[in-house]
């Protein structure tokens, strides 16, 4: 007795449905091996900073270059921590982080307030206002210095800490983004909260700022790297060595005909490992921040 026709097409099935498995298997490797190409690229220069900074004077300018260094050393580190009263690196650490971290707190305290109302609460000119707002973001910052500088002077500002901390804590972006995020907040928690009887700032301040902990956290994050990492405006409104912050400073340490490379790299491996560590303790806030944050207008 033969087998019908079909019967014959039946051990090819399981082959026919192995192919978009393999597909999908080699897309995945695919994905994970432009990932890792991607981490390398953007990692190689961290390491080879990291790595030039253990190395003797005469080792990091050495040619052809070592990538890693024949005789580990901490004596760039030992001479940032004892430059002294020209280069007081410890003291500019300092400065940077109180400075970026009032900015950051100062940036929140201003924004969230403001993306609130521009978001929930009805009033007249509020496009206007708004467009204004997101209209500062395409002229070039370095246009503000002249005004800011005359802002600090009037104030007696100059040569201190809220000169670093005030000027930029006007965030249009800060104000744009939280305002995106707050417009895909459900309204029904804050009217269910209203009929409750709370106001409005007991709204803001109970319900909506805890629902809106990976975006503060988000541009916490950013406000503090842009403070941290600003070079111009400090050298503007700074004049005594000992108040500088990390950025400018560390540009001091460059002589005029010659320039020690290990005892740079150090510097900028004490600059750069702080926003680092905070970067990836608050990676999943700003991940599910960014995520979260839509463009409905």
């Amino acid at each position: 007795m033969s087998r019908p026709p079909y019967a014959r097409l039946a051990p090819l099935a399981p082959l026919a449905g192995s192919c978009p498995v393999r597909r999908r298997r080699a897309g995945r490797a695919l994905s994970y091996a432009a990932l890792i190409a991607l981490t390398v690229v953007y990692l190689a220069p961290v390491i080879w900073m990291a790595l030039t900074s253990l190395k003797p004077p005469h080792e990091a300018t050495a040619v052809p270059p070592t990538l890693f260094p024949a005789q580990p050393t901490l004596e760039s580190y030992e001479a940032l921590a004892g430059a002294g009263a020209q280069a007081p690196v410890l003291r500019w650490f300092l400065n940077s982080v109180l400075a970026a971290v009032a900015h950051a707190l100062l940036v929140l305290a201003t924004a969230a307030p403001a993306a609130y109302a521009l978001a929930r609460m009805e009033f007249r000119g509020k496009r206007l206002v708004l467009a204004a707002i997101v209209s500062t973001l395409f002229i070039p910052p370095i246009v503000f210095l002249p005004s800011n500088y005359l802002i600090v002077r009037a104030f007696g500002w100059l040569d201190s800490l809220p000169a670093l901390v005030v000027p930029p804590a006007a965030s249009a972006f800060g104000v744009f983004f939280l305002r995106q995020f707050f417009l895909d907040l459900p309204r029904e928690l804050e009217e269910a909260a209203a009929l409750d009887g709370a106001s409005r700032p007991v709204v803001f301040w109970k319900i909506v700022l805890p629902l809106s902990k990976p975006a503060l956290a988000t541009l916490a994050v950013l406000s503090l790297l842009s403070n941290w990492n600003d070079f111009l405006w400090p050298i503007y409104v700074l004049f005594n060595p000992e108040r500088l912050t990390l950025s400018p400073g560390l540009a001091l340490l460059q002589a005029s005909h010659s320039t020690d490379y290990a005892l740079v790299t150090a510097g900028a491996v004490v600059a750069s490992a702080p926003v680092l560590a905070v970067f990836i303790a608050a990676q999943r806030y700003v991940i599910e921040g960014v995520a979260r944050t839509g463009l409905k207008g």
